[in-house]
């Protein structure tokens, strides 16, 4: 038993982070780019509407609100991480450190899901856009080619959707910097298309559209809090570049922390906006803010935002791609996943391998599997890795005060038990299936560690 609690040392973790294995070219304007890259995509340009219009009304502003505190709280938990361990590996290498490595590989296993589900879910929804574009031309692809078996009508391969990640999987593969070069000028861009819309439609807003402000009562509000969340999904992807940061004691907080920032107030910008616009009722459609565009009479700027949708989402996926390479690198090194995942390639300095294989796994379930339901466990992954951080604060502050951080959690542990509690109580809202798809994955898990990763664990040596 006591080998399932053995952990890294922090002389190893601190050792790993001196090697030059990976190449240090990102600065912290570029984590900041690199989350807001993998924040605002859908959650914006999509998820907005439906829930104004079904649980929340105008009163959203106050359901991205609440969301944002909750992964404010576990953000500051990452950011202490991040800041006193630089190491690939976000939460997965923390829990190494503090719970142990049995915890370790279940909460990296359920890291991979989420990735790779949501990675495969965005690029069906960047395919949808993109069709739509298409047919915006009159040009149209065949039926066949245009959705996965049984999601709709002759589908039998969504090539749009497989064709982008294993475009996005080519820029990652050829090096980080390349990446976030390719990711920092769509990313500026996206912001761009974001602002134009706010100053393009705050001269619509009509005060009276935000009355009654809170149709769906206090419960909407929560409820409403409660989805979004998938909305403020990615930030986290941030501490998987600790090893390819230039100073990551100090930029990584910074890009922790100034991404969330950033989308918050976007967030609540357009949502502001948006509900301004067009009365709360009418937005239950799939592009909102060109509908409230094209509500007004602006058509040609609707068309500019669902080309921006399109490139936004592009940023997603590859910030997503980077951050499931990165994790199952970690993994890899550790001996809890086969070394092939780990090898890095001469010339770029990435796990060149290891990225084409996710690449091409993304790329057939995004391609064959209509995800549905499956979707839902981004959401309940990623709360699971929020409370399991959360937890290993308090456990780092305890076992480890004397470790240095640029950035400490203040309050321990009361910061990170609420962060904790608001992640379980959001989980909790998530649908049963989602619960049981959840379950039968760790189970899934541990069968994997006890046949494979247990044995072949660094720490046996």
């Amino acid at each position: 038993m006591s080998s399932l609690f053995r952990k890294k040392s922090f002389d190893k973790l601190m050792e790993q982070s001196a090697t030059k294995s990976l190449a240090r070219s990102l600065s912290a304007f570029d984590l900041v780019l690199l989350g807001i890259g993998c924040v605002i995509g859908t959650g914006i340009f999509v998820i907005t509407g439906t829930v104004a219009a079904t649980t929340a009304g105008p009163a959203l502003i106050l359901s991205f609100i609440l969301a944002a505190i909750a992964c404010a709280l576990a953000a500051f938990c990452y950011a202490e991480f991040s800041s006193s361990i630089p190491v690939s590996g976000s939460v997965y290498t923390y829990s190494y450190a503090t719970l142990g490595e049995f915890l370790a590989f279940l909460i990296g296993w359920d890291l991979m899901l989420e990735y790779v589900i949501a990675l495969s879910a965005v690029a069906t929804g960047w395919s949808s856009y993109f069709q739509s574009l298409l047919a915006g031309f009159n040009l149209h692809l065949p039926a066949l080619l245009t959705a996965a078996p049984g999601s709709a009508s002759g589908g039998v391969f969504n090539l749009p959707a497989a064709a982008i990640i294993l475009i996005i999987t080519a820029i990652v593969s050829r090096g980080v910097k390349e990446s976030t070069r390719f990711n920092n000028v769509i990313v500026l861009l996206k912001i761009a298309i974001i602002l134009l819309f706010i100053i393009a439609g705050v001269g619509y807003v009509k005060p009276e559209n935000w009355s009654p402000f809170m149709p769906f009562g206090i419960q909407g509000v929560i409820t409403s809090a409660a989805t979004v969340f998938f909305a403020y999904i990615g930030f986290d992807a941030v501490s998987n570049a600790s090893e390819e940061v230039k100073n990551p004691q100090k930029a990584m907080p910074i890009g922790i922390i100034g991404a969330l920032a950033v989308c918050t107030v976007l967030y609540i910008a357009v949502t502001l906006v948006l509900t301004g616009m067009v009365p709360y009722t009418k937005l239950n459609v799939a592009d909102p803010v060109s509908f409230a565009l094209k509500y007004v009479n602006q058509d040609s700027l609707a068309g500019i935002i669902s080309v921006g949708a399109i490139i936004g989402i592009t940023t997603v996926m590859l910030a997503l791609l980077y951050a499931q390479v990165r994790l199952t690198f970690s993994m890899s090194r550790d001996g809890l996943l086969p070394k092939t995942f780990a090898k890095v390639h001469p010339k770029f300095k990435t796990p060149f391998q290891n990225t084409w294989l996710t690449g091409f796994i993304a790329a057939g379930i995004a391609g064959f599997i209509d995800l549905g339901t499956l979707a839902h466990l981004v959401n309940m992954g990623t709360l699971a890795a929020f409370m399991i951080i959360s937890i290993a604060v308090i456990v780092l502050r305890k076992k480890h005060p004397n470790i240095k951080a640029a950035f400490r959690v203040p309050l321990v542990p009361f910061v990170p038990l609420l962060s904790a509690g608001l992640c379980l109580y959001l989980a909790l809202s998530l649908p049963r299936v989602t619960w049981t798809a959840f379950v039968i994955w760790i189970a899934v898990g541990i069968i994997v560690y006890f046949l494979y990763s247990k044995k072949h664990s660094e720490l046996n040596n």
